[in-house]
């Protein structure tokens, strides 16, 4: 058998994302409490003289990129580049989250490239190097890195760890159609720009009260102070999203929110329970709807 390495990394909820005004760059200073739930991408990294990467998975991967455009083959590149490795690697992808989802599948696939070929070319590079090298790839590459819960701040890349106890329970409805996070950064500018939206936070900050209640283990008090600032937007690009949160809601859901940029929908329970009961309603009503849970580890090798 060809010696490999597989690596698992998970997807990511905001529980809570606020977003800055936009900067000369055209990008955005956020404050985002990241959650990583259990729906995990994994990676096979096999020895190969070029880099290639081959693409499945539970969800439609037909607008992944199985080319250099891939991040995954970007991070292959970058820790073959920073070590001088002059081989490549040969990368399959096996995708569980939603594509363009907003959930963190593509640098959920970077963070485990990152990892599975540190072990393959036998680079130790440690988790501080690794962490550099996420922060080139894309503003959640760092967190799924991480995992757990964590704050960040900047782009969403500076982190630090935030203390959560047991566990969360989330009920996840993918949408057919994925969202672009430029379009929905966009819409967000033109809405603010319009005042239709009013007031822009100057330094974005997370709410000390999520934060108690992620201490607390306290899914009702969490579910008071989730907020994400991109919703708005995402909603107004796709107007059909607002019944599915309203139909969770009326179905037992603390709360629901649009997971990050959208389209993908999240809804906290109030225990394992209550979102086996929530899964089977929406299932009900044809909607696809997964239980997760959360903190879990951030990309981690697995045995063969």
């Amino acid at each position: 058998m060809t010696p490999g390495v597989r690596v698992r990394a998970p997807g990511k909820l905001n529980l809570f994302f606020e977003v800055g005004g936009v900067q000369d760059d055209g990008y955005h200073d956020v404050a985002s409490a990241y959650q990583a739930v259990s729906l995990y991408e994994e990676v096979w990294a096999t020895p190969s003289d070029e880099f290639t990467v081959a693409i499945s998975g539970t969800v439609d991967v037909t607008t992944v990129p199985a080319d250099d455009r891939n991040l995954a083959v970007r991070a292959a590149r970058l820790v073959a580049q920073r070590i001088g490795h002059d081989g490549g690697v040969h990368l399959d992808i096996v995708k569980n989250v939603p594509v363009a989802g907003g959930m963190g599948g593509g640098s959920a696939d970077a963070a485990a490239a990152l990892v599975a070929c540190d072990a393959l070319w036998g680079a130790d590079l440690g988790s501080g190097e690794l962490h550099k090298l996420a922060t080139r790839l894309g503003a959640d590459v760092p967190f799924a890195l991480m995992g757990g819960t964590a704050i960040g701040t900047g782009r969403g890349d500076q982190l630090s760890p935030a203390l959560a106890k047991g566990r969360f329970d989330w009920v996840i409805v993918p949408a057919d159609e994925g969202l672009s996070t430029p379009e929905v950064y966009a819409q967000l500018d033109a809405l603010r720009a319009r005042h239709d939206i009013v007031g822009v936070p100057g330094v974005p900050d997370v709410a000390p009260a999520v934060l108690q209640a992620l201490r607390a283990g306290d899914a009702v008090a969490l579910a008071e102070h989730t907020r994400n600032d991109l919703q708005v937007a995402a909603l107004s690009l796709r107007p059909e999203l607002r019944d599915v949160l309203e139909l969770g809601e009326e179905s037992g859901a603390l709360t629901g929110m649009v997971s990050g940029s959208g389209p993908t929908l999240a809804f906290l329970a109030a225990d394992a329970e209550s979102a086996l009961e929530l899964q089977v309603t929406l299932s009900a009503a044809g909607l696809q709807a997964l239980h997760v849970h959360g903190p879990v580890p951030g990309a981690r090798v697995l045995p063969n």
